[in-house]
């Protein structure tokens, strides 16, 4: 046999030769693989990361926008309520609010269900204690203000003023005691997901609730107030100037109703605390994602407040803390 026969029968791959190509072939395609996993997990981290922060500042913007509008009167009412012989206002403040409380069911009046029920979730104001806004604690924030009347006499506003829905109000003040009634809340959506819902009422009276945010579990409001004391009947002269923090249940006298709206009408500004979720599996480090959140702030978050400290399960979601405080700009009437 010639030696150029005999290397014509020894071309080729051999079965070893075959094997370890394969296996790098292998090894290839698994660190390409990991990449595109890992990539694609990074490009949703990403994703959910944006629309966390733009739902979380849109949240924290439409509370801002409706917050100052509280206690806002048209002119032709508001010169009357500022004469010195105008009698002394028995309507709701402009500024109320119920500490881990759920709103009744779409159609009812809220004001009345939550009033005729304890401001706390222990003592009956979160009905349903699987609901959201009961496990984690939220709150209720009810804000009461007028329109103004674009041209004197036409009987409609100018529609600057809006509802917690951001919805324009075009219907002009008929008396001194017609407010605006916009309810900011948590509760369940119908595909299960906790949102920070809206509950307003119509020229008609009928009252409707609507989600505005979603992915909000969490709410929470302290009322910065003016010589108020907790749970005590207002003593002092006020300067409009807050002088402390307080939930909405130590705003509450026991017993005394007019105390209690004398403390509310002392309410100068608000603090808000927010914490807003992504969708499940947007966060890369799952063990990080455990932690405790502090919705209003460490400094301001107490453990006797259900919701203030709220540690979320391992369910890989990304979450976002917003918290701000609101000067209001109109007079409480306190």
């Amino acid at each position: 046999m010639s030696a150029a026969q005999n290397r014509a029968r020894q071309a080729g791959v051999t079965l070893i030769e075959l094997m370890v190509a394969m296996a790098i072939s292998l090894l290839i395609v698994l660190i390409a693989a990991s990449a595109v996993v890992a990539s694609k997990q990074g490009f949703m981290t990403v994703d959910a990361g944006a629309q966390l922060r733009d739902n979380t500042r849109f949240a924290v913007d439409l509370v801002q926008q409706v917050s100052v509008q509280a206690g806002y009167l048209d002119v032709a009412f508001a010169t009357a309520a500022a004469s010195p012989n105008a009698p002394a206002s028995t309507i709701d403040a402009p500024i109320t609010g119920f500490n881990n409380a759920l709103v009744p069911a779409n159609g009812s009046d809220p004001i009345s269900g939550l009033a005729s029920n304890s401001r706390t979730a222990a003592a009956g104001g979160c009905s349903d204690a699987a609901d959201t806004a009961c496990a984690n604690g939220s709150d209720v924030l009810v804000l009461r203000y007028q329109s103004a009347e674009g041209l004197a006499g036409s009987g409609q506003s100018d529609q600057t003023m809006i509802n917690c829905a951001g919805v324009p109000q075009t219907a002009a003040p008929a008396t001194a005691q017609t407010r605006i009634v916009s309810i900011f809340h948590v509760a369940r959506t119908e595909g299960g997901e906790p949102s920070l819902m809206c509950t307003t009422q119509d020229a008609s009276g009928n009252w409707t609730t609507e989600p505005v945010v979603r992915g909000v579990e969490g709410f929470q409001v302290l009322y910065g107030v003016d010589a108020v004391t907790a749970n005590a009947a207002p003593t002092g002269t006020p300067d409009s100037v807050t002088d402390t923090y307080l939930r909405a249940d130590q705003i509450v006298v026991p017993g005394d109703a007019a105390a209690t709206n004398a403390n509310w009408r002392r309410v100068r500004s608000l603090r808000i605390g927010l914490l807003v979720r992504g969708p499940r599996n947007s966060v890369q480090d799952r063990a990080g994602a455990m932690q405790p959140y502090y919705v209003l702030g460490q400094a301001a978050s107490s453990t006797g407040d259900t919701g203030a400290i709220f540690t979320p399960s391992d369910d890989g979601r990304l979450r976002q803390v917003a918290t701000t405080t609101i000067h209001l700009r109109n007079p409480q009437g306190g």
